[in-house]
């Protein structure tokens, strides 16, 4: 599939002469054809305009078609093949399967919203029944269901080019709910994203959909994201990237006539606590996975554990060395973009400054855009006077925090940001220890694990990929999992209409053959 270096706008592609621009081979050093031309104001308008005339369409498709949709786009991405591995390869310096993995789980998103659409609770059909004859007062005839937002602005994140950008988690959860959407391609990966979009459009095509469901708009710098937030008709945000972006887009659209919600994965540095019988028992294996995890893809993670908090003595002494000895063995590896190796440079740099912290080991420095695995530490004394120490640092390192006694260790998870998630490495003997913590963490992350590591984030029903400011810009949401489709979803309510008017969710016969709630009882 040829790569034209130019933005998708409905069925038809820009001819914009805005800014040109190459991606960025960090592997080799040197930038990969072909040029890209930035979208202008003019595609901005066109891309949204198309999307708000598709909307009213869109979102009354039925949810077997929606399933179908979404079914679609991922064979169309499977179809592309080898091509669209090579690429993301070039334009990221992810190895081959890492991204074929990373395909896998795009795919994997969009099947999972399909079966999510068929099985149909995310409408939450309520219907209370008019009780005419009730005293003192009749109530009236109330149904309620769940209907699409409106056009969502989704920005692709730098570390994954697949799962996080043009058809990942923000996508194909809006187009489930009913969305169209206007993609804000990353410009690390241009030639993966137009790729992706492409196949997109053959599926909003084949599946004969509005052409505005679907627009991916390619660029450098800032000005682009803004303008796209502030169209009127953009009615929701999907972003992933660092909280400077994403505050920087929350400001936008709260300054709009009309604010919108941005749901914002942001910063995030995902403790892990090593309780005392657990270290005592397993230090050499804990240190080994722990260092396993930091260094999982260059540390380009948003789950990465930058944290790791136990109590002071032997024990934690050891696990110091022992992880120090394993960091010694990895290697340097290549991070996503030049501007991303600078600010993990910077980070380090930051870190190995402070008069309170001593490094524990760094790999030996690496040439062009590789990133060095480091490993620090430091009392809970210093962690809680110093905020530089409580700061992300997005990349292969991570802190360690001696707190002198249990007492403290809450007093440092008390001092903590809202993470996406906490860790908990525990045995038996840790369950009272834990069950001082649990209330703590349950205010301060969005998932805590016991006995694993954070990396990795499991596509289900049940999983939570968010958490409180900074982590994400709203707690009560998810990125990852099929609670994702809540986002860009909205209430209605229907008083005493004709069933030959009502949507079908709500209606007395339930032709979708949904599970309504009925006078507060679940039924079918």
């Amino acid at each position: 599939m040829a790569i034209s270096g130019q933005s998708i706008i409905g069925n038809s592609q820009s001819n914009s002469k805005g800014a040109v621009f190459q991606a960025f081979d960090t592997a080799r050093g040197k930038p990969i054809a072909p040029d890209f031309h930035s979208a202008d104001r003019q595609d901005i308008e066109r891309a949204c305009t198309l999307a708000q005339a598709a909307f009213d369409t869109y979102r009354e498709t039925g949810q077997e078609a929606r399933a179908r949709f979404l079914e679609t786009i991922a064979q169309q991405i499977l179809d592309i093949g080898d091509e669209l591995i090579l690429r993301a390869m070039a334009e990221s310096g992810l190895p081959r399967a890492r991204l074929e993995g990373e395909r896998g789980r795009t795919v994997g998103q969009l099947r999972l919203f399909a079966a999510v659409l068929r099985e149909g609770s995310w409408n939450d059909a309520r219907i209370d029944p008019a009780l005419p004859e009730r005293q003192p007062l009749p109530r009236v005839d109330l149904r309620l269901r769940n209907i699409a937002i409106g056009p969502v602005a989704v920005f692709g994140a730098s570390n994954f080019p697949l799962a996080f950008s043009v058809a990942g988690g923000d996508t194909a959860a809006a187009l489930a709910a009913g969305c169209p959407v206007v993609v804000k391609a990353h410009p690390a990966h241009p030639g993966t994203s137009e790729l992706v979009g492409r196949a997109v459009q053959q599926a909003v095509a084949s599946c004969k959909l509005p052409e505005g469901v679907f627009s991916l708009l390619t660029g450098v710098g800032n000005a682009l994201g803004i303008a796209l937030v502030q169209n009127p008709q953009i009615q929701a945000v999907g972003f992933t990237g660092s909280r400077q972006g994403g505050l920087a887009l929350m400001q936008a659209a709260a300054a709009r006539p009309q604010p919108i919600p941005v749901f914002a994965e942001m910063s995030s540095i995902n403790p892990v606590y090593l309780l005392p019988a657990a270290l005592a028992a397993r230090g050499e294996a804990i240190a080994g996975n722990f260092v396993d995890s930091v260094t999982m893809g260059a540390g380009q993670f948003c789950t990465n554990p930058g944290l790791v908090l136990g109590l002071a003595g032997a024990d934690f002494e050891r696990f110091a060395q022992l992880a120090s000895q394993q960091l010694a063995q990895r290697s340097a590896a290549t991070m996503l973009t030049v501007g991303i190796h600078a600010a993990y440079q910077q980070g380090v740099a930051t870190l190995a400054a402070q008069a309170e912290v001593r490094q524990l080991g760094r790999v030996a420095a690496a040439d062009g855009c590789q990133a060095a695995p480091a490993l620090f530490i430091a009392s809970a004394a210093a962690f809680l006077s110093n905020p530089v120490l409580g700061a992300e640092v997005f990349g292969p390192v991570s802190l360690l925090v001696a707190c002198a006694d249990e007492a403290e260790l809450l007093q440092a998870t008390e001092h903590l940001e809202g993470q996406l998630t906490a860790t908990l490495q525990m045995d038996e003997g840790d369950k009272a220890l834990a069950r001082r913590l649990l209330p703590v963490l349950e205010r301060k992350a969005g998932r805590i694990l016991a006995n694993g590591f954070p990396t990795g984030v499991e596509i289900s029903h049940a999983m939570v990929h968010g958490g409180p400011f900074p982590a994400t810009s709203d707690s009560r949401s998810t990125s990852v999992g099929s609670a994702a489709i809540y986002r860009f979803l909205r209430p209605v309510s229907y008083q005493n209409l004709a069933q030959d008017l009502l949507p079908e969710a709500v209606q007395d016969a339930n032709p979708l053959a949904i599970w309504q709630r009925r006078d507060g009882q679940l039924r079918k």
